[in-house]
């Protein structure tokens, strides 16, 4: 059996699209979130590739909250997760890149300060 590998083409207005390449694209692909299933994608032969099958999913409205939220899509037929979708949005996500930012902006100036004793340091001699 044909491995099924599913390649995104695009995710724009809540719409995944997709190209999958399988023996069979009848057997489906369904969008999992958080352990059950909630959508299942229309699929239709490529004509302008043997074996390829366009790949769409309306993803619903329930998926997209505060955090990081995962969509796993997953064939059917084989039960395999063949590609994963990840939102990001809200205020705990603004903080932790806030927080983050701030330990980068640390680094860089331990960094600069490191990097001018070093300059001093090496240039006296």
């Amino acid at each position: 059996m044909e491995p099924e590998i599913l390649t995104r083409v695009r995710l724009s207005g809540g719409r995944y699209e997709g190209l999958m390449t399988a023996a069979d694209g009848s057997a489906g692909v369904e969008a999992v979130f958080e352990g059950r299933v909630v959508a299942t994608a229309s699929i239709s032969a490529d004509p302008a590739r043997q074996g390829g099958w366009r790949v769409a999913i309306d993803l619903p409205a329930e998926v997209i909250g505060e955090g990081v939220q995962v969509i796993a899509l997953r064939s059917v037929a084989s039960g395999e997760v063949l590609d994963r979708i990840t939102l990001m949005s809200g205020a705990p996500l603004d903080e932790d890149i806030r927080e983050e930012l701030a330990l980068v902006r640390d680094e860089l100036e331990m960094m600069k300060r490191a990097f001018r004793r070093h300059c001093a340091e090496t240039g006296s001699r």
